[in-house]
């Protein structure tokens, strides 16, 4: 190699060997569906948590991690230019191998026509920033809930209930359109299974409402037991420690008012209902 582009490596590897990653796993993850019946089923498995777990991260903050190691601070933006770089190519070869697809409704060209190009599609790239935000709380999900069970006996979730993918499933859906919406597939589930622990968390050791009313108002919507259950700001703690008793003695510990809590003629539903 010439001595010329010495200086240039740290900038060079980390990029290249980022988009060359990004881009054979997106084509591995293409293929499998097309092996026959194992690769269906290896597909399937891709498609949520604990695997889509481990490709999210390969996708996102695995070369970020390993190039800042290796490379320092250029090793991280190499990283970066490295998966734009991919990002671009990949959706650029799907819209081709989809020319039809291409050419019809879509998503972006009736955003593009409403906010403009531009505008579009720097709002989408402000929405990257969100991904460390979101590895975060799955971080959360996988290492601190796990202790709360295990300490407390809260209730066990099925992560790939939860955190999963499927809209690549969804006819038209190429490209461009696809790849957010799988990002946006992605973030959902891992928000709203942080919301669904969270639930258990407020309600299990403060089930007592705000004092601000605009509050309880705005966050009613994501935790039920605001309004269906929590003592009111003007109570006392006995009314908490009647409240506490009467909802977790009997060995129950989801939120107050999950599916599972629901009663006939006073005795407990245990699945929910349909």
């Amino acid at each position: 190699m010439p001595d010329s582009l010495t200086p240039y490596l740290p900038w060079l590897i980390p990029s290249a060997a980022t988009a060359a990653t990004l881009l054979l796993l997106a084509g591995w993850l293409h293929l499998n569906p097309r092996l026959g019946g194992a690769g269906k089923a290896v597909a399937a498995i891709c498609c949520k948590a604990p695997m889509l777990d481990l490709i999210v991260a390969v996708m996102t903050w695995v070369p970020w991690v390993t190039f800042s190691i290796l490379y320092g601070w250029r090793g991280f933006l190499a990283s970066l230019a490295g998966q734009m770089v991919a990002l671009g190519v990949w959706c650029f070869l799907h819209e081709q191998a989809h020319p039809a697809a291409r050419k019809g409704p879509r998503i972006v060209k009736s955003l593009n026509r409403i906010v403009g190009r531009g505008p579009n599609h720097l709002a989408l790239w402000a929405t990257l920033i969100a991904v460390p935000v979101f590895w975060t709380i799955r971080l959360g999900q996988i290492t601190s809930y796990p202790l709360l069970m295990l300490i407390v006996s809260f209730p066990r979730y099925k992560h790939s209930e939860w955190v999963n993918v499927s809209r690549q499933k969804f006819s038209g859906l190429v490209g461009h359109d696809l790849i957010w919406c799988l990002y946006c597939d992605w973030m959902t589930g891992v928000y709203s299974l942080g919301a669904e622990m969270l639930r258990n968390v407020e309600s299990f050791w403060c089930p007592i409402r705000f004092y601000d009313g605009k509050k309880c108002d705005n966050c009613k919507t994501d935790f039920p037991d605001i309004e269906k259950g929590w003592v009111p700001a003007n109570g006392t703690m006995a009314d908490v420690a009647q409240a506490v008793e009467s909802h977790y003695a009997s060995g129950q510990r989801e939120w107050f008012n999950h599916p599972a809590r629901l009663t006939v003629e006073g005795k407990t539903i245990s699945k929910k209902l349909s």
